[in-house]
């Protein structure tokens, strides 16, 4: 890394919600980061410009998590033009529910390529790199499903709880390396998807929360930064909820 450059980090699906806020906190702690979405362009330049507004650096980064030529494509061109990557969030995913019996093909696919297959590829590509650099930090953004089930949300939960024993696995192949990967796993935080519940939903949710309130974006962001930091150096392949005590 050239003297007084920045540490860079890339956040997947952080045009919005819980990936704009920890790309946005990562920049506040110094990192040029880079904005990774798939289709809306607006909503992750408006990101960008957030951070560059602040006095921050940042770049948009379009591709698909989902192929891994796409993936190693991009992870490749960061290397080659501003250098590897000192953390890569893994945040990307997306939920179809339904019940069992009545889950299409098609919808388990895609929830699996984005949620799990899109995390291995980038953590492939991104280990590529930060194994010749010997250093690096990798978060996964997981979920309390993946730890507690739910009914109708069986394969979220499937890809979000492959997510845990994929990424103790990488853990234990990287660390040698000096590259830590932990995963985090979000209760529920006022986001898109949960401004869709109806107030009967929520209360019922925050009854089984013991703080009684929902989290907010920044809440997993705080965790990710220190993660990311040095502060952590001796933290991986471990699993931190940020659930309000939902799950313990």
């Amino acid at each position: 890394m050239e003297p007084n450059a920045k540490p860079r980090a890339l956040v997947t699906g952080a045009s919005r919600g819980i990936g704009a806020a920890i790309a946005v906190r990562l920049a506040q702690e110094g990192y040029q980061v880079f904005i990774n979405y798939m289709g809306n362009e607006e909503k992750a330049a408006a990101v960008r410009d957030q951070i560059r507004a602040s006095g921050g650096s940042a770049e948009l980064c379009q591709f698909d998590v989902s192929q891994s030529a796409q993936v190693d494509e991009k992870f490749d061109w960061i290397a080659k033009n501003f250098g590897p990557l000192a953390v890569l969030v893994n945040n990307a995913g997306i939920t179809i529910d339904g019940l069992l019996l009545r889950l299409k093909d098609e919808d388990l696919a895609k929830t699996l390529s984005i949620d799990l297959a899109g995390a291995i590829y980038c953590t492939r590509a991104a280990a590529k790199h930060m194994m010749k650099a010997r250093e690096g930090s990798i978060v996964q953004i997981s979920s309390v499903i993946g730890e507690t089930g739910n009914a109708g949300q069986s394969g979220y939960a499937a890809a979000k709880s492959g997510l845990l024993g994929f990424s103790k696995s990488v853990a234990k192949e990287l660390g040698s390396r000096k590259i830590r990967v932990n995963t985090i796993t979000p209760g529920y935080i006022e986001t898109d998807m949960t401004g869709a519940l109806t107030e009967n939903q929520k209360e019922a949710i925050l009854r089984t929360v013991p703080l009684g309130f929902f989290g907010a974006p920044e809440d997993v962001a705080s965790l990710v930064a220190f993660l990311a930091s040095p502060a952590s150096r001796y933290i991986t392949g471990q699993v931190i909820g940020v659930n309000g005590g939902m799950y313990m």
